[in-house]
C-alpha cells in the first residue's frame, strides 16, 4: 500500500510543479502582451500556444465587460492558485494518510 501512497504523492508534486511553471508562463505572457512584442518571434509564438487554450476560454465567459484591460490571466492564476491550495494539497495529504494507515 505505501506504493501506492507514493505514486500519489510524486504525481501530486509533480503537478504542483508543473502548474506553478504555467503559473509563470502565464505572467510572462501578460507582460509581454503590454509591450507587443514580435508575433513572428519564437519565444513570443510558443508563449501564445501554450496559454491561448486557457485563456480564449475565460475571455469568452467574461469578455471585456471590465473595460479594455484583459483579465484573464488573472482568472487563470487564480484558478491554478485555488488547485495548488486544494487538489495538490488535498491529494498529498491522502497519499500520507495511507501511508501513515499502512504503516499502523
Amino acid at each position: 500500500m505505501f506504493i501506492f501512497a507514493n505514486l500519489i504523492i510524486a504525481i501530486a508534486k509533480i503537478l504542483d510543479v508543473v502548474l506553478n511553471i504555467y503559473n509563470w508562463v502565464i505572467i510572462i505572457s501578460a507582460l509581454l502582451s503590454w509591450v507587443s512584442p514580435d508575433p513572428y518571434n519564437p519565444i513570443v509564438r510558443f508563449l501564445y500556444s501554450v496559454t491561448e487554450p486557457v485563456l480564449r476560454p475565460i475571455r469568452r465567459l467574461i469578455g471585456y465587460r471590465l473595460g479594455p484591460i484583459d483579465i484573464s490571466p488573472l482568472i487563470a492564476i487564480l484558478v491554478i492558485m485555488f488547485v495548488r491550495m486544494f487538489l495538490i494539497s488535498s491529494l498529498i495529504e491522502f497519499g500520507y494518510k495511507i501511508k501513515g494507515g499502512a504503516v499502523l
